[in-house]
């Protein structure tokens, strides 16, 4: 038989391999993506109590940035509304949802676990008590930062006790890694919820429980530029170690092989994810599974490369949480859902199914 004949035959007996799905190209899911956040952070702005015609919040937001871009042709009202009420809300919604959607993928990247997210982990939950100690007794060691930074302690803390319980006794896996932190985000929430419910100061504990339920109402400008910075550097950052992301993919052994100190790495980036939740947490409180679904959508669309993913991620959860937070101002007008209740509902069918997709497997 012929080296050409024994080829052929080889390939006749091999099965044929999986047909890869055919993807939308990477520039255009990103133009797409910026569509999407762009419409939505329009309607954030326009749509309320009082409806303000888009083009005339784009006219508001051209004379803002130079007189000679648009003529004022609106009552004062509007403009004020636009820049001091919704505008700081939208931008803030769209931190929150581009932070927690590129935490929820390097989580998942770092434990890989397709079903790790900020929530699920605790680390949220931690965040939470950390926050909702400072909001109930009145801390304030460290003036604008202490709201942040002791939310930042809470959600490292946790992160690390839910890897510790879930590496104890053997090799991680999901189950265990799922068991770990639903087991330690109840512990915590309970311990947030007993906290506010033996406050004494009524006015303070409805805060912190309406807080603990997600949501942005009453966003000023001055809580959206410590998010935001923490969220950019963090995302840069993610960027950075795009390639040893992607090797962790691979397995901690094949990472190892090719030079990553796997522990190291891990350890720097429970520090970094627990610094952009804390932050996030602290202003928007505890909105759950946009960093459980965005991941999963955005892989779907651009493969797994975190070079092309974090940016896509970035901008679809951004768009995300700014159509959330519309509904959940307008679905049973003039009352306000806490978003983190939508999110929810949405989240909670998307992690059953990933279960039994997963479980299918």
């Amino acid at each position: 038989m012929t080296g050409a004949a024994r080829e052929a035959g080889a390939d006749a007996a091999a099965p044929a391999s999986p047909a890869v799905p055919r993807r939308l190209p990477y520039g255009l899911v990103l133009l797409l993506s910026g569509a999407f956040l762009l419409a939505a952070a329009t309607a954030g702005v326009a749509v309320g109590s009082i409806t303000i015609p888009a083009g005339q919040v784009w006219e508001i937001l051209l004379h803002r940035a130079h007189p000679a871009l648009a003529e004022p042709a609106w009552p004062a009202v509007r403009e004020t509304i636009v820049m001091d009420a919704r505008l700081p809300r939208v931008l803030l919604c769209a931190v929150v949802g581009a932070g927690l959607a590129v935490c929820g993928m390097a989580l998942q990247a770092v434990v890989r676990n397709p079903l790790a997210d900020p929530m699920l982990l605790g680390v949220s939950s931690g965040a939470t008590v950390g926050a909702v100690v400072v909001v109930v007794f009145g801390v304030a060691w460290f003036g604008v930062f202490t709201l942040p930074f002791s939310a930042f302690l809470g959600a490292l803390a946790a992160l690390v006790a839910v890897f510790l319980l879930a590496r104890s006794g053997g090799r991680m896996t999901t189950v265990r890694l799922v068991l770990a932190g639903v087991a330690t985000a109840e512990v915590l929430s309970a311990i947030a919820g007993f906290v506010v419910v033996t406050s004494d100061d009524p006015h303070a504990a409805q805060s912190a429980l309406r807080w603990m339920l997600g949501g942005l109402a009453g966003t000023t400008w001055e809580m959206f530029w410590i998010p935001a910075a923490a969220v950019l550097v963090g995302t840069l950052v993610l960027l950075g170690v795009s390639r040893p992301l992607n090797l962790l993919l691979a397995g901690e052994e094949a990472a190892a092989a090719l030079g990553l100190d796997v522990h190291r790495f891990r350890a720097a980036l429970f520090v970094l994810v627990a610094m952009m939740t804390g932050t996030i947490v602290a202003v928007s409180g505890a909105i759950g599974f946009v960093g459980l679904i965005m991941p999963h959508v955005v892989r779907l669309l651009v493969g797994a490369d975190h070079r092309r993913a974090l940016p896509a991620a970035a901008l679809l959860g951004a768009g995300f949480l700014i159509a959330a937070d519309l509904a959940a101002r307008t679905l049973v007008s003039p009352e306000e859902i806490p978003v983190g209740i939508l999110t929810a509902l949405v989240g909670g069918p998307f992690f059953l199914w990933l279960m039994r997709r997963k479980a299918a497997r």
